[in-house]
């Protein structure tokens, strides 16, 4: 019998594939984002992040442009201590170097390593039939195609079965979903996909392409029937604490979303953000958000902003 691969994961999306293709006992390191399922706390951190901890939304995105701009990465790595785990296979991102480390962040690491190198699995998806092909290629790059296989058909169906319960609802109402605050941007890539599963109809973003920013005026013209906070990266929390570019701004109050208490701030850290099983829990989130009849979830992973008139 094969001996199982030595995986690290830098990379939260793919950190819960890997779980969900049966390799959580596999995992021998993770990112500093990575934090799903709960144990995997308990494994060493391999990255960092160069982002100061309590930045606005438009603080960050200066601060990023700043880093970028001078050439160097938003975030490290500890090669020494992942060269002394000795994975098989390491798991990453290409799709966007400011959201997670990327193969030119391990260039060094990979440049001093002494024997086999490991594999590299880099992943970039841009819409739902994307995501499930990074199952396949985690998959097979581990030699768990068949458990990828199930781990797909089971997500697929619980989809399926979501949108045969949006289907009747009738009138689809329009949705705008807020990937960051300030610069506005509008989520794309499978958000889209998400909202027309949910029963929605998506503003703004095209499924299978990049997030664009999003011109006030345009928002404020297209007045849409519920606006979805979701930002990249952040806890409901932080969004809270940082929506004082949107909700004071001229327009806002006269928003059809605003005036109706239809304007919803969700788990943007933990869902919609990361491509891997729980965007169809973020699918959920969504259908849960359009069907006014349903009050705010104990859990917390999204919550209903006041009525404002």
């Amino acid at each position: 019998m094969a001996a199982l691969p030595r995986v690290v994961s830098l990379l939260p999306s793919a950190t819960e594939i890997a779980v969900a293709v049966g390799l959580g006992e596999q995992l021998l390191g993770r990112s500093h984002e990575c934090d799903f399922p709960p144990f995997v706390a308990a494994l060493p951190v391999l990255t960092s992040t160069k982002l100061e901890k309590g930045l606005t939304s438009l603080q960050i995105d200066r601060r990023v442009q700043e880093i970028v701009q001078q050439g160097l990465s938003v975030y490290a790595v500890d090669s020494e201590q992942l060269r002394a785990l000795r994975p098989d296979v390491i798991l990453t991102q290409s799709q966007c170097a400011v959201c997670a480390v990327t193969p030119a962040d391990l260039e060094d690491s990979l440049a001093a390593w002494v024997g086999t190198a490991p594999t590299l699995v880099s992943l970039a998806p841009d819409d739902l039939g994307d995501v499930w092909g990074d199952f396949a290629r985690v998959g097979e790059a581990v030699g768990a195609e068949e458990e990828a296989e199930r781990a797909v058909e089971r997500l697929r169906a619980r989809l399926d079965a979501l949108q045969a319960r949006t289907a009747g609802r009738g009138l689809r109402p329009t949705v705008a979903a807020i990937e960051w605050i300030d610069p506005l941007m509008v989520a794309g890539n499978w958000v889209p996909e998400l909202i027309e599963l949910a029963g929605g109809e998506p503003l703004f973003a095209v499924a299978g392409q990049h997030s664009p920013w999003l011109e006030w005026d345009t928002l404020i013209a297209a007045d849409p029937d519920v606006i979805v906070m979701m930002p990249c990266g952040y806890r409901i929390p932080q969004t809270l604490g940082d929506l004082a570019p949107l909700v004071d701004r001229p327009g806002w109050r006269d928003l059809s979303a605003v005036r109706q208490g239809r304007v919803f701030v969700a788990d943007g850290h933990h869902f919609f953000n990361r491509p891997g099983p729980r965007l169809v829990e973020s699918a959920e989130i969504i259908a849960q958000c359009l069907d006014d009849n349903r009050p705010d979830p104990a859990d917390r992973r999204w919550l209903r902003l006041p009525r404002r008139g």
